[in-house]
């Protein structure tokens, strides 16, 4: 049957910024399809309800309280999934985001920190876990990037750089580790999530998004979720160093607000 290659039974995968939003939607997702998931981020609290959900559903799950811009706390991160599960098969770098800052207001210190966040926190977890899925039936990396590494956008220019980035990074992963290793990334649109929600509360800003969107609508974390469960199960077995674009169908930022002005 088909839809059995979107199953991943018995697959240990770790999902950071897994704590809310499009993390906890692709974490949730995997228990649901078969995984059992690490559930990382810095909030203890978010990461256990996300973890108790997949416990729920008869998946096992652990939380793990991670800050992925710290190297020895990704190197305790792999190493509590090895201790609890004995190998790695999926990996989802989540984690990451920078605020938006006008291109002549963001620091020297800002753009670096936006790069090591949103690109190296990615590499170091990525270069701690491959090994070990070579060592066993190889596995799956996928990156969650942003519509804004290919469109232009005002005052996201740290942002829409390292994401860019970050999808460059993918590709030259993917040809390194073939066949074993697979490696994607989702060039993720507007979601609504917490993270948006403060900005929907300005006069009319979702119906201008909307509009600006062909598929007529704000995205939801389960559209995230749904590509996640494709790009690191056997469904996509033969997809490896795509940036796959789930955004309603963009071909321009659908953002309305000019924060240059900040």
């Amino acid at each position: 049957m088909i839809l059995d290659s979107f199953r991943m039974t018995d697959m240990v995968a770790i999902v950071t910024g897994a704590g809310r939003g499009i993390g906890r939607g692709i974490a949730q997702a995997f228990g649901e399809v078969g995984a059992d998931v690490v559930c990382a981020a810095r909030t203890a609290e978010q990461i256990e309800e996300t973890a108790s959900v997949i416990r729920k559903n008869g998946r096992r799950a652990l939380a793990h309280t991670c800050d992925v811009n710290h190297r020895e706390q990704l190197e305790q991160l792999v190493q509590h999934t090895l201790d609890e599960f004995g190998r790695i098969d999926v990996v989802v770098n989540n984690a990451g985001g920078t605020m938006p800052s006008p291109a002549l207001k963001t620091s020297e210190r800002m753009f670096e920190e936006s790069f090591h966040f949103n690109v190296t926190s990615a590499l170091v977890l990525s270069q701690l876990t491959i090994p070990h899925m070579l060592e066993k039936d190889g596995g799956a990396i996928l990156n969650i990037s942003s519509g804004l590494s290919h469109f232009v956008e005002k005052a996201f220019v740290a942002y829409g750089t390292s994401k860019a980035a970050l999808n460059h990074m993918t590709r030259m992963l993917a040809h390194e580790f073939a066949p074993r290793v697979r490696v994607n990334a989702i060039a993720v649109g507007s979601i609504e999530t917490e993270a948006l929600a403060p900005f929907l509360a300005e006069a009319d800003l979702r119906g201008k998004m909307e509009a600006l969107t062909p598929m007529g609508r704000l995205g939801k974390v389960e559209d995230i979720a749904q590509a996640a469960v494709y790009l690191t199960s056997p469904a996509s077995s033969w997809v490896t160093g795509k940036i796959v674009e789930v955004d309603g169908g963009t071909i321009a930022s659908n953002w309305p607000l000019d924060l240059s002005g900040m």
